[in-house]
Parts: C-alpha cells; sequence; structure tokens
C-alpha cells in the first residue's frame, strides 16, 4: 500500500508549477515556458546545493532561477506584446539547449551520477517543503478569491480593460501573477532534483510542466484542486516504481507510461465545458 506522504512528495513538483501557473493563468497568462523553467531550476538547484553542502540553499536559488525566466518572459509577453505561446516555446528550447551543454561541460559527454545532500524529514517523512506546498496552495486560493489583489489578477485575465478603467496597472498585475508562476515552478523544479531524484539528468522533467498545465484546465483553475489533480499523477508515478519492484514481469516502459496515461485521461476530461479566463493568452494593448 503506497503512502499519502510519498504520493504528495511524487506529486510535489508538478503540484508547484500548478498551483503557480493558475495563478498565472488566472491574470491572463499562459506560461507555457514552464517545462524549462523547471529543468533550469532543477540544475541550478543541483549546482548551488553540491557547491554549499545545502539543499536549502539549492532550493532557494533554484526557486530565484525560475523567478527570474519568469521576469524575462514577462518582459517579452506584457511589455514587448509578443505571442505568450511562442516566448514559451523559446524559453522551453533554450532551457534545454543551455542545460544540456553545461551538464555534459561539466559532467562529460555521458554524464555522472550526482548524488545531492538530502532534505531534513520529519518523523513520517514529511519535509518542510512538501509543508509549504500545502500552504502556498491555500494561500494562492485565498489571495485569488478573498483579496483584492485576487480580484484585480481576475479581472486582467477575464476582462483588461475594465481593471485599466479602474485605475490599477495590468502590466504590473500580470507580471505579479507571472512572477508567482515563475517562482513555483522554480521551486518544483528545485524540488525534484533534490527532494525526488536526489540527482540530476538532463531529461529528468520528462513533460511535467506540460502535465502541470493541464492540471490547471482540469482544475478549473483553482489551487486547491490543482494540489489534488497533482496528486492523481503522483500516485500512478509512485505506483509505477512500486510495480516495477513487485510485478517484474510487467514491461518497465509500460509501467512508466503511467503518470502519461493518467495525465492524458485529464486531458480529455479538462477538455469537456472547460470555462478559462476569457482573455487568457491575449497580449493586452492598453495603457497600463
Amino acid at each position: 500500500m503506497i503512502d499519502a506522504v510519498l504520493i504528495l512528495r511524487y506529486a510535489a513538483p508538478i503540484a508547484f508549477a500548478a498551483v503557480g501557473e493558475t495563478a498565472g493563468q488566472r491574470a491572463g497568462m499562459i506560461n507555457i515556458g514552464l517545462e524549462g523553467t523547471m529543468l533550469t531550476s532543477a540544475f541550478v538547484a543541483t549546482k548551488v546545493s553540491l557547491a554549499t553542502g545545502s539543499p536549502w540553499v539549492g532550493i532557494i536559488v533554484g526557486a530565484v532561477a525560475g523567478l527570474i525566466l519568469a521576469l524575462l518572459t514577462g518582459v517579452f509577453t506584457i511589455r514587448m506584446q509578443q505571442d505568450q505561446v511562442v516566448v514559451g516555446t523559446a524559453v522551453n528550447l533554450l532551457c534545454f539547449g543551455l542545460c544540456g551543454m553545461l551538464f555534459e561541460r561539466w559532467n562529460g559527454a555521458t554524464g555522472q551520477l550526482l548524488s545531492l545532500p538530502p532534505l531534513p524529514k520529519f518523523a513520517g517523512g514529511l519535509d518542510v517543503v512538501l509543508l509549504l506546498l500545502v500552504v502556498s496552495a491555500v494561500a494562492i486560493s485565498f489571495a485569488l478569491f478573498r483579496t483584492e489583489w485576487g480580484l484585480r489578477a481576475r479581472t486582467a485575465g477575464e476582462y483588461p480593460a475594465s481593471l485599466e478603467a479602474a485605475g490599477y496597472s495590468v502590466i504590473r498585475t500580470q507580471f505579479q501573477a507571472l512572477l508567482i508562476s515563475g517562482l513555483m515552478a522554480g521551486l518544483g523544479g528545485a524540488y525534484y532534483a533534490i527532494g525526488v531524484a536526489g540527482s540530476f539528468a538532463p531529461d529528468m522533467i520528462s513533460g511535467r510542466g506540460f502535465m502541470a498545465i493541464a492540471i490547471v484546465t482540469f482544475a478549473r483553475w483553482k489551487p486547491i484542486w490543482g494540489l489534488l489533480s497533482a496528486c492523481l499523477v503522483g500516485y500512478f508515478e509512485s505506483l509505477q516504481y512500486q510495480l516495477q519492484m513487485t510485478h517484474q514481469d510487467i514491461p518497465k516502459s509500460l509501467l512508466i507510461a503511467l503518470p502519461y496515461a493518467a495525465t492524458l485521461l485529464i486531458l480529455v476530461f479538462s477538455g469537456r465545458s472547460s470555462n478559462a479566463p476569457a482573455a487568457l493568452g491575449q497580449p493586452y494593448k492598453g495603457m497600463r
């Protein structure tokens, strides 16, 4: 039987990205670059934690890397009003190429298994980052639906002209939401390297950023539902490892496909009667 903490640990990288992306999409910003952001944050967290011997410093710097990439994305998509999908794709390609090149340069052409310092755990296997994930989901949900800032963010994603007419800056609001998305994706990537894999490989994210985007839609743009949906994917990911140990007659490739099959089902169901923010992905050409 798989315990809840293990499910939450495997779900955490996707959940961080999905919860943060919910805030971004509510403000009209879709961050296609989540995949590259998570990979870059995982790489940076790996190098920093090895250099300092501290997993905490690695996670913090990894989160900052996600913040910087979101800021860069915002410059092109919000300030320069470029297509969000195109910019996000460019960010992914840049991150894939850069991380792969640096990893090969620093660790050799065949790569090298890196053993990272582990995070301290409480009784039961919980750690501070997992607790932070739950708190973040609740906090972002509260901010979106119970605060003035959340009202501004949701208005930016639905009727940005109305927000500007009320005297608020659409640009500032969307930047803030996009930075939350980048920060949370950075935390997810850093935690995956340090708290889940305990190592780094150039292909380690393996679509988790895209899974997070799918989960946002499935969860109907609600952070807490995004966390719970990510736990569903985390369950199948943890299940595949358990089955690999107990049912060695099942093809390994089939077991590896379990979390991706779950995400495919999520995409199928999320496509029905979804109600995305009206201005999602549309550059705003107003003055503020």
